[in-house]
């Protein structure tokens, strides 16, 4: 029996900066979890992964993550999501250094 499927956002790697980025709705990627489209329905889902990928000359790695609904937009359900958008932990600089 496959599992049901769960809300997940379209992210990958900015192409230039590394950076970890998300899809909006409209088709933007930005670097805020917030902004990220919420996906509910799989086939949807899948339609903005295949346009994530054919976007090479603006990202790397584009894949679905799985979120949650939160007041304030997505939130991971994995500690590895939550360790990405926080970037780099090797020292405070970034969006450490913002926060």
């Amino acid at each position: 029996m496959p599992r049901p499927f769960t809300p997940k956002v379209v992210t990958a790697n900015a192409l230039l900066e590394g950076d970890v980025v998300y899809l909006t709705a409209d088709d933007r990627w930005t670097r805020d979890l917030s902004e990220a489209e919420l996906l509910t329905d799989e086939a949807h889902a899948e339609l903005r992964l295949i346009d994530a990928n054919a976007r090479q000359h603006e990202v790397v790695g584009p894949y679905l993550a799985d979120m949650a609904p939160g007041e304030a937009g997505p939130e991971p359900t994995h500690f590895r999501e939550d360790f990405r958008r926080t970037g780099p932990s090797n020292y405070f600089h970034g969006k450490q250094a913002e926060a």
